[in-house]
């Protein structure tokens, strides 16, 4: 069966007018193959036959949000009432799907100036935290229990934005982190254009970040979720989860970040 380029069938299919129309719809992670499978790339060669669809229901103010959505469909956590710590924030996407969730306050943090989406920035439940390094967080800058943490950096290591976060938790606390192989991979081992192509490195990077999460902050992991959307050189991205509690039991979390 012949195939054709993702973009192009779906303006072939009348889903959208133009293939620069569908190329931004799906980089944004709007388009999906059958029912839940997230098309990744404008060209992205499908079976002529395939069955295409928009995500009109969920629009979100970044395709990332897609990558916590990923993990968070198959944990299944309840975010219900927590508050929640976003770290490199961005845009937004995390911090928007965590308060759909049901978290009631975000502090979204970045050292990045004027990115969150105005949608954010005006919701009163979210903390505009900009200009500041994860490095420097602390229970001054946090004054609340934080329920759940999640972590979406470039160009620094997990290792080093997560130990400063570890005494503002809970002690039933959920963790999601976005591990970029990327930053976490020696330079020897990131290819050309910056892009970890080697499944066996990508697997050690994950490892990296879950045994020093283990070892060094007392987190229990949780799970491994491969993201839907690839990073924007191409970079295959996973999300980690953790609970910093060891007994399961514990789910419920401290009534303090109520």
């Amino acid at each position: 069966m012949a195939r054709i380029r993702a973009d192009q069938l779906t303006v072939e299919q009348g889903l959208c007018e133009s293939r620069s129309q569908a190329q931004r719809l799906i980089m944004a992670g709007k388009l999906r193959l059958g029912n839940d499978q997230i098309v990744q790339k404008p060209g992205q060669l499908l079976p002529e036959d395939s069955e295409l669809s928009l995500d009109e229901g969920r629009r979100y103010v970044s395709r990332a949000a897609f990558k916590l959505l990923a993990a968070l469909d198959k944990i299944q956590p309840d975010l219900q009432g927590l508050c929640a710590l976003d770290l490199g924030a961005s845009t937004g996407g995390f911090s928007e799907v965590l308060l759909e969730q049901g978290v009631r306050r975000v502090y979204a943090v970045d050292v990045g100036y004027g990115q969150l989406h105005d949608k954010l920035r005006r919701d009163p439940r979210v903390r505009v935290m900009e200009r500041i390094n994860a490095r420097d967080l602390n229970a001054e800058l946090i004054p609340e229990p934080i329920g759940v943490l999640t972590a979406d950096v470039s160009f620094i290591s997990l290792t080093k934005v997560l130990p400063p976060c570890k005494n503002l938790l809970t002690a039933a606390a959920w963790v999601f982190v976005l591990v970029k192989p990327q930053f976490e991979a020696g330079r020897h081992q990131v290819g050309t254009g910056g892009v970890v192509r080697d499944p066996v490195v990508q697997q050690e990077c994950v490892d990296k970040i879950m045994r020093f999460a283990e070892q060094e902050l007392g987190w229990r992991s949780l799970d491994v979720t491969p993201s839907p959307i690839k990073g924007p050189k191409g970079n295959q991205e996973y999300i980690v989860a953790f609970r910093t509690a060891h007994n399961e039991g514990t789910a419920g979390d401290s009534e303090d970040c109520r």
